[in-house]
């Protein structure tokens, strides 16, 4: 979004971090009437998983399509993490990274390049409203958060068993995506563009792997907060020693660390015989990765699996 409007309308910095705060206000609005959860709440769980697995699958087929062009390294990773699930499954995909560091070092495939230790120094933006950058800029960047970020982030959250059927109510989706627009409301003028769920993230942290106690999974959210702080103040350096491993670890690595829960979610979408057609169309249109008006494939996934199983029930009704 930001990059396409900002190129073909000519839009300065400052115009951008008016739009930041602009959709940062509407997710904060969706987020205090809680709007946006009473939608969630109407998703039935299959649609939701199917979702969620749509979203994550994409990663895991890239892990073994990484095979084409780098087949001994992903073949190694496989059997360290098979090996890995088995014996110590908590540890199974740092063991993997380790060993897969540890083969491309061996073999002089590192691409080292000049890495700078610097602190990156927050720089203040001032905001400039213009009407054109709220259209062209905020109401898009809002949709795609909300459609393409929060939704299957919501979906993660359920899938995980954090959603409102939880013994302890579950996670507050409505008051975490308030917070989520407060806070960006503050930090866009240094450059935060649109914090927001993360499924990818957040189906790592709140998987069996982070803690056999699902109280005491919010351990590893705040451990991966931490090293996103990190990463940010070394952003130089971090991107120097992420290019520096070949393409073809880092999408393997991101493929194993979520076959674990690409595989509860499809149990989940396909458990209901009688959602199963509609979370299966949802998992293959999110899947595809097709994006109609600059929204993604998530919220078309969603939108094609409710008028699935719309079309069925009406269907089962009237006979």
């Amino acid at each position: 979004v930001l990059a396409t409007a900002g190129l073909a309308g000519g839009f300065s910095m400052g115009e951008a971090v008016a739009a930041f705060m602009v959709s940062a206000a509407l997710i904060t609005l969706f987020g205090v009437t809680g709007w946006f959860e009473k939608v969630m709440n109407r998703i039935p769980i299959a649609i939701a998983s199917a979702l969620l697995a749509g979203v994550l699958a994409r990663f895991g087929l890239q892990a073994f399509a990484a095979a084409q062009t780098a087949l001994p390294l992903v073949l190694l990773m496989l059997a360290i993490y098979l090996l890995g699930k088995r014996f110590m499954p908590r540890y199974a995909v740092v063991l993997t990274l380790f060993g897969a560091i540890v083969f491309v070092a061996a073999r002089g495939e590192m691409a080292w390049t000049a890495m700078s230790f610097s602190f990156a120094l927050p720089v203040f933006v001032v905001p400039q409203f213009t009407l054109a950058a709220i259209i062209s800029l905020a109401l898009p960047l809002f949709v795609v958060t909300m459609a393409s970020q929060n939704l299957p982030g919501v979906a993660a959250i359920r899938a995980a068993g954090y959603g409102p059927d939880a013994p302890d109510g579950g996670i507050p989706v409505s008051k975490v995506i308030t917070l989520t627009g407060l806070a960006t409301l503050v930090l866009a003028p240094f450059g935060a563009f649109a914090l927001n769920f993360s499924a990818i993230t957040a189906a790592i942290c709140m998987g069996p792997e982070a803690h056999e106690d699902p109280r005491k999974r919010y351990t590893a959210a705040v451990a991966c907060g931490a090293i996103y702080v990190v990463i940010g103040v070394f952003g130089a350096a971090v991107t120097g020693l992420l290019t520096a491993f070949p393409k073809e670890l880092v999408v393997a690595i991101a493929g194993l660390a979520l076959l674990g829960t690409i595989g509860s979610g499809l149990a989940q979408a396909v458990r209901d015989e009688s959602h199963r057609e509609a979370a299966l169309i949802t998992f293959l249109v999110t899947l595809s990765g097709v994006a109609i008006a600059g929204i993604g494939s998530a919220f078309w996934g969603v939108v094609a699996g409710a008028i699935a199983l719309f079309v069925q029930q009406y269907r089962q009704r009237a006979a």
